[in-house]
């Protein structure tokens, strides 16, 4: 198959199920909420070597907020539910509650599968300590209880359960191009693309993935390591290159999401953004040969 003159590989890409949880941070304006989106979401690219991943899932207007003030819902993804207690309360309670003017609500998506695993955890009721037993317990101005924490700046706003649930990690496709130049570009505009689709993140840098990784690693310290046949200053030097002429750049983009669907469409729609940038050669993607997870997305199915 191609696309505006890009092959598109006949692979699939290899994702495997984890937890995620989605929270709600609404601000006074969208600078705080840029903010605390960024602290929030901060040191969280990927799981192998970060306590989660994470990343902005998509801004909310005032009208479909609790409080009547825009938001921002954040998306996390961990290796085990047991991890969503201790993620939620370092997260909230060290980057939400500290930022200026912000409150915090649960975002669960209404879109689960009612009949699929799920676990609640006491987020604000923890933090609420905090308070020093001057918080106050408000059960009538939401649908929902929620604990009003006294801050320097008035009162922070925290829902008093949070909920997490199964989702998948590690969606992805690769972008090979001429040069970084145009690999960029192709990278940023399938990152524009995948915003519109909701439920999902790139939790990498910008989205973008520059330093792939394989399983395994030359040292037994380390569980993963560099994606050697996809370096371009390695494939003269190397045997196993997976790159072809003219192939001087690839960026990876990787996918986590709530549902397959959503995963898939994020993929769809990167991929064909991708393709309308001059100097972008092959579209593959990243997989282990179905070992690492259960979930396998063909791209000419997903784009079909």
């Amino acid at each position: 198959m191609e696309i505006n003159g890009v092959l598109i590989d006949d692979t699939y890409c290899e994702a495997f199920p984890g937890w995620f949880c989605r929270i709600l941070v609404t601000a006074k304006n969208k600078k705080w909420l840029d903010i605390c989106a960024q602290v929030t979401t901060g040191f969280a690219t990927s799981t192998i070597n970060c306590p989660a991943e994470a990343g902005i899932e998509k801004y909310v207007s005032e009208n479909d907020t609790p409080d009547g003030r825009p938001g921002v819902i954040l998306l996390f993804f961990v290796k085990g539910k047991e991890n969503i207690d201790s993620l939620l309360l370092d997260r909230i309670g060290q980057c939400v509650l500290t930022c200026p003017t912000t409150a915090c609500f649960d975002a669960f998506p209404k879109e689960y599968d009612p009949n699929a695993k799920m676990v609640e955890v006491k987020t604000g009721f923890k933090l609420k300590f905090f308070g020093d037993k001057f918080e106050e317990k408000d059960e009538t101005t939401y649908k929902f209880v929620a604990y009003k924490i006294p801050v320097m700046d008035g009162f922070f706003i925290v829902q008093e359960m949070f909920k997490g649930g199964k989702g998948i990690a590690g969606g992805n496709f690769l972008i090979h191009g001429i040069d970084q130049s145009s690999a960029l570009e192709a990278a940023e505009r399938a990152i524009e693309a995948i915003k519109n689709v909701d439920l999902v993140i790139c939790p990498f840098p910008g989205g973008i993935a520059r330093s792939g990784s394989k399983v395994g690693s030359k040292y037994s310290f380390l569980g993963a390591s560099t994606n050697h046949p996809l370096c371009p200053t390695l494939k003269d030097k190397i045997d196993d290159s997976e790159l072809k002429e003219g192939e001087n750049c690839v960026y990876e983009i990787i996918i986590d999401g709530i549902k397959e669907e959503s995963i898939k469409q994020a993929i769809k729609v990167g991929i064909k953004a991708a393709c309308q940038v001059s100097g972008v050669l092959r579209i593959s993607a990243g997989n282990y040969g179905g070992k690492l997870g259960k979930f396998q997305y063909n791209l000419l199915e997903v784009l079909s």
